[in-house]
């Protein structure tokens, strides 16, 4: 029940589409431009830059403050299980950003949300995945390249350091752990199928932090 509770509580947070209510502000729906993605590299390509980065830190941000709020109500009465139900906070964020109820389930791809997962969640695995898609993005500037290299990481990075003693959770749960970071790392590989397809021939567009995005 408590994890269920806990997806809830991230989902409504991921209710909150940054790129929409922004788009929305400069009067577009930013589905219907573009890739028709609401997430941060469609917006930095159709309204800038300064849109883009918007949009990511808010869409970041509400991963954290589900993991917060989660950890703020459970961390008394479930703390031997804290990282599972954190985690399950941080999956149902994602769930929300990329399936909105209220959007006709269409939103994004969760990639900001998961910064926003691997920030809160534990500090290794956020520097790790910082240097994997900043390395990824500046070498190659494929922005779903250095997305789906950090979900690999992610998955290799919770087996080892969970298998080494540091989430402190019995082997049960770090197996039950393990399942969710694999169906997000899954859905994100599934979201991201078209952009694979496009890697695979050469084709997918690349980003830049420039005027370059709209050439």
């Amino acid at each position: 029940m408590v994890r269920l509770l806990c997806l809830a509580i991230g989902y409504v947070f991921g209710l909150f589409q940054t790129s929409y209510i922004y788009g929305r502000m400069h009067g577009i729906d930013i589905r219907e431009h573009g890739s028709g993605n609401a997430g941060s590299t469609n917006m930095l390509r159709t309204l800038g830059t300064k849109a883009g980065l918007i949009t990511f830190v808010g869409d970041c941000l509400k991963c954290i403050l589900a993991v917060v709020t989660t950890r703020l109500l459970f961390g008394k009465s479930h703390g031997d299980i804290l990282p599972l139900l954190a985690f399950y906070a941080a999956a149902g964020t994602i769930l929300g950003h990329n399936f909105p109820f209220y959007l006709g389930f269409r939103g994004g791809k969760g990639i900001a949300a998961t910064a926003g997962l691997v920030l809160s969640f534990n500090w290794i695995m956020a520097v790790l995945g910082i240097i994997t898609f900043f390395t990824v993005f500046f070498v190659t500037h494929y922005v779903s390249l250095g997305s789906l290299l950090v979900y690999v990481g992610i998955m290799i990075e919770l087996v080892v350091i969970g298998q080494c003693g540091g989430f402190h959770m019995s082997q049960p749960h770090l197996l039950e752990l393990y399942a969710v970071g694999l169906t997000l790392a899954v859905m994100a590989f599934w979201k991201h199928r078209e952009n694979i397809k496009r890697l695979l021939t050469g084709t997918e567009r690349k980003t830049y932090l420039s005027s370059k995005n709209k050439a």
